[in-house]
């Protein structure tokens, strides 16, 4: 993002010299100022239902705009110059925690469950919110205040629409794991859709609210309540799966809720950038390779899944069909949505799903995951490997959607690949070590790192929740949903020594 991040800081390389923090914590503050005039959307929902939770969410507005208002003053500086790559990196993790602190003080002060009772819990359940991760340690959601229910819902969207303007503006700046191959500055003029990243932002931010509005408008007319219209439709379009019952869109048990929500979850995992060149009449948007695959993959692997019930004896075919549609899109999109519970598919269909847990959707959409253009470059790495073995003086020239990948964009995705299943394997232990199963910890690292939400198991499964799970684990669970939402580097460069070096 030229406007942003103009050049890599300047400084003496060895010496001691930390990034100037004021411009960071003044872009801070103002997403502070933000965040509190958003929690009075659910103080006015407990307001008109009577429910006296309305005093924590003004509570927590007051002292969020207060701390958001001082911080701004203090550090009011100019940004005209942009900001250095090292401020880039603090700034997009310092957002996200600091965010996070204190959208967890309404679910803390609420005296709600286990999120009233337990700041570990209230902060696990805004992490989970705001990195669109969809993970919950609340039970008995159909009884909940509607105050909680609607600031879940605001979390995951604003989660949502805040990670693609940093896949679209931050990571490909910082050519953070092969981003930089979808940089907005592209000399192909298809690439720029519009001349400023601002006006790209906006019309990506108008798509988004379009999107939420026939969302809900679609949910209201198949049979839901306005209320839980609007929840499910702000959750959806960010693929994140916060929903307003324990039994998710199960709940509702009709087939026109669930074709709706397939729908709207692939939109979600979609390229916001896409839908702005469409409707700029650019038409070579629909020819998007990452787009290509990755429904070729959910048709593929939903056909196998749907013979496999059918065979099996679970369904007919037309309860398969949606039944499988509807789980494959929400793990594959990182949504998090359940209708059923899948573990009782058998053992071949678990393994499918928590192989899906990696996948993901495509870069600058609201999906997490490892990205399905990652697997692109891998694959046509593998492919190039191959066929030097076979013809050792043949020259294969590798490309992604018609342009030579530059070695950089290589040598990240594979770099990206190995951090990625480090961290996995480093995750997966550590909860072992915390008396936590196999199955639980393998899944849960998975479902954090890739924020999809419930993992795997009698715990944590679709029908379970994370509640039960020890205090370290979920602080540990929070840094992983962090750590995969900001794609690894931006967060672990921050422990390299010489990052605070000039």
């Amino acid at each position: 993002m030229r406007e942003l991040l103009p050049a890599a800081a300047r400084g003496r390389v060895g010496a001691w010299s930390p990034p100037r923090l004021r411009p960071v914590l003044h872009l801070v503050s103002g997403m502070l100022l933000v965040l509190s005039g958003t929690m009075l959307l659910p103080a006015a929902a407990d307001g008109l239902s009577r429910h006296p939770d309305w005093r924590s969410f003004a509570l927590s507005a007051l002292a969020t705009f207060i701390c958001g208002g001082l911080l701004f003053r203090r550090t009011r500086s100019s940004l005209a110059g942009g900001l250095s790559l090292r401020q880039a990196f603090v700034l997009t993790p310092l957002a996200w925690l600091t965010v996070t602190l204190f959208a967890a003080m309404p679910l803390y002060f609420s005296g709600y469950g286990r999120v009233g009772e337990s700041f570990t819990d209230a902060f696990f359940e805004a992490m989970a919110g705001l990195t669109t991760t969809g993970a919950t340690v609340l039970t008995g959601l159909d009884r909940a205040p509607p105050g909680i229910l609607l600031w879940r819902a605001l979390l995951q969207w604003l989660g949502g629409i805040g990670i693609i303007a940093t896949a679209i503006a931050i990571l490909p700046a910082l050519g953070v794991g092969g981003m930089q191959l979808f940089r907005t500055e592209s000399s192909d003029r298809s690439e720029k859709v519009r001349p400023r990243v601002r006006e790209i932002a906006g019309m990506i931010a108008a798509v988004y609210c379009a999107f939420t509005i026939a969302c809900g408008l679609a949910y209201w007319s198949a049979g839901m309540a306005p209320f839980d219209a609007l929840a499910h439709a702000l959750t959806t379009v960010s693929t994140a799966g916060f929903s307003t019952s324990d039994l998710s869109i199960g709940n509702w048990s009709s087939p026109a809720v669930d074709w709706i929500a397939i729908v709207f979850m692939l939109s979600g995992a979609l390229p916001f950038v896409l839908y702005v060149r469409l409707l700029h009449r650019d038409m070579s948007a629909l020819r998007s390779s990452q787009v290509r695959t990755l429904l070729g993959f959910v048709v593929t692997v939903t056909l196998l899944l749907t013979a496999w019930l059918v065979l099996t004896g679970r369904y007919g075919p037309a309860d398969a069909l949606r039944y499988a549609a509807f789980n494959v899109v929400s793990i594959v999109t990182t949504t998090g949505y359940a209708t059923t519970d899948y573990m009782l598919w058998g053992n071949a269909a678990v393994g499918v799903f928590f192989g899906l847990i990696f996948i993901g959707g495509c870069t600058g959409s609201t999906s997490g995951g490892i990205k399905v253009f990652r697997f692109e470059v891998m694959a046509r790495l593998l492919r190039g490997h191959f066929l030097r073995l076979l013809y050792p003086r043949g020259v294969f020239p590798r490309t992604y959607a018609g342009r030579p990948l530059p070695d950089e964009v290589m040598v990240s995705v594979v770099v990206f690949f190995s951090l990625y299943f480090a961290c996995y394997s480093a995750i997966t232990i550590a909860l072992m070590g915390l008396d936590l199963d196999f199955l639980t910890s393998a899944s849960a690292a998975a479902s954090a790192l890739s924020n999809v939400g419930p993992g795997l198991g009698l715990t944590i499964g679709p029908a379970g929740s994370y509640g039960p799970l020890p205090d370290a684990a979920k602080w540990l669970l929070c840094f992983a949903m962090l750590l995969g939402r900001l794609d690894l580097f931006t967060v672990l460069i921050l422990f390299v020594p010489r990052f605070w070096k000039g």
